[in-house]
């Protein structure tokens, strides 16, 4: 991992959005890494999930695993090893987190299905909603909203925001009227898919605290981010990593185990697949 984050820093956060994406749809069973085939266009080919990358380094690690221990880590574990490492070489406050293993493979991946991950654009009652169908906590919500203080986003996942926000040409009334120009300094047209924003000015690149610094400020990017503050727990929260009290780096690791148990396949459920690209 050092060599690969060295190489290519900005993998860390799709590493880490990728495991996310995994264990929203179906658990964490590694169904996010299956190649569609000419039967079926799989969960990394539909519009949410194209904007992942770093499936190649999964591939590589899962290959350097199967030399050492054929057939005995699962491609889901091996995501969830990989998104801890990245994360943790992305930090210089000693955060880290022992990884649950065990979780086995699953074979149905499907496009329609990775429609029901979270948007961009979600209220604080559909994102409160969706992690407690999953057995997350609002505290869990609003720490790994956390993670949004690494990687980049595109612009269309938030120009709406900052030039048509309810189809009358206005902006979002949440976010700072004197950072909106900044904004559109980056993303000229309300029609721009390809530009790229950091998530954390200045800071994308590290993984600390950084983010609700933004959120409080009213600067973060997502309307989901900006739902931080529409709720007593999560606002809560935010206030108090701003403090020298503040408990995210804990926090974070603890919420990625329990993240990490979602819809995980164990037993005779599943296969340990022999690639990860493809089931066995």
């Amino acid at each position: 991992m050092d060599q690969v984050m060295y190489v290519a820093p900005s993998l860390s956060g799709p590493l880490l959005r990728m495991h996310f994406h995994d264990c929203w749809i179906r658990g964490c069973d590694g169904s996010i890494l299956i190649n569609s085939t000419k039967n079926n266009t799989a969960e990394k080919d539909s519009p949410p999930n194209f904007t992942l990358r770093g499936y190649g380094v999964i591939d590589r690690v899962k290959t350097a695993l199967e030399k050492e221990c054929p057939g005995v880590v699962s491609c889901a574990d091996t995501l969830a090893i990989v998104a801890r490492d990245v994360t943790v070489l992305r930090q210089t406050k000693g955060m880290s987190w022992e990884v649950e293993t065990g979780r086995r493979d699953g074979t149905v991946s499907t496009m329609s299905e990775a429609f029901g991950l979270i948007p961009p654009s979600a209220n604080i009652s559909t994102l409160i909603a969706g992690f407690r169908a999953r057995g997350l906590s609002v505290k869990d919500l609003v720490v790994l909203q956390g993670s949004h203080t690494i990687g980049i986003s595109h612009c269309s996942s938030f120009t709406n925001r900052i030039y048509n926000f309810t189809g009358r040409g206005d902006v979002d009334p949440t976010l700072d009227s004197e950072y909106i120009p900044k904004l559109r300094g980056k993303c000229r047209s309300p029609a721009d898919q390809t530009t790229v924003v950091e998530m954390d000015p200045g800071s994308f690149k590290t993984f600390d605290d950084g983010y609700f610094k933004l959120v409080a400020k009213r600067r973060a990017l997502f309307q989901s981010d900006a739902a931080m503050l529409d709720d007593v727990e999560t606002k809560a929260y935010v206030e108090k990593s701003l403090t020298a009290g503040s408990t995210f780096l804990k926090d974070f690791g603890e919420s990625m185990v329990r993240m990490g148990r979602i819809g995980v396949l164990t037993g005779q459920a599943g296969e340990i697949r022999k690639v990860c690209y493809q089931i066995n």
